[in-house]
């Protein structure tokens, strides 16, 4: 099932091969982070997703448990050719998805500040003070399912 019709199915526990290239590519090369904060231990107990379009790997994110009722989403990228052409969202509302099915309630993430009023749009609001995270200003932000 096509998540629009601008964007082929996002594939759930995809290729990690292809989600760390995303990655690496958004927060390594481009923004500049260190690959020993970027590739971490929680990649092994992550669920990991792959946007695609026209079928190329355009996008990645990964979803894990965070408490009771609570799901995490994390190291959200897409590559800057594809930004705004609905993959970010289409992302969120996979893994919103699939976390209430699994029982969630509610979904935290850490936004970069750049990309606060994004996911404001998505219907995540702040929680708390700005913090700096791999030497970038975030947010603590949640959403209630």
């Amino acid at each position: 099932m096509p998540v629009s019709s601008a964007h082929e199915l996002i594939v759930e526990s995809a290729d990690l091969a292809q989600a760390l290239a995303i990655r690496r590519a958004v927060f390594i090369v481009e923004q500049g982070i260190d690959e020993e904060i970027e590739i971490d231990a929680f990649d092994e107990n992550c669920r990991h997703y792959v946007a695609r379009r026209h079928g190329v790997a355009v996008g990645a994110a990964r979803q894990r448990p965070y408490g009771a009722g609570v799901a995490k989403i994390e190291r959200m990228a897409v590559l800057a050719p594809h930004r705004r052409a609905g993959v970010g969202r289409a992302l969120l509302e996979r893994m919103e998805a699939d976390a209430a099915r699994d029982g969630a309630t509610a979904i935290v993430l850490h936004a970069q500040d750049r990309a606060l009023a994004f996911y404001a749009r998505c219907g995540y609001r702040v929680e708390g003070e700005g913090f700096e995270e791999a030497g970038i200003p975030h947010h603590r932000m949640r959403k209630t399912l």
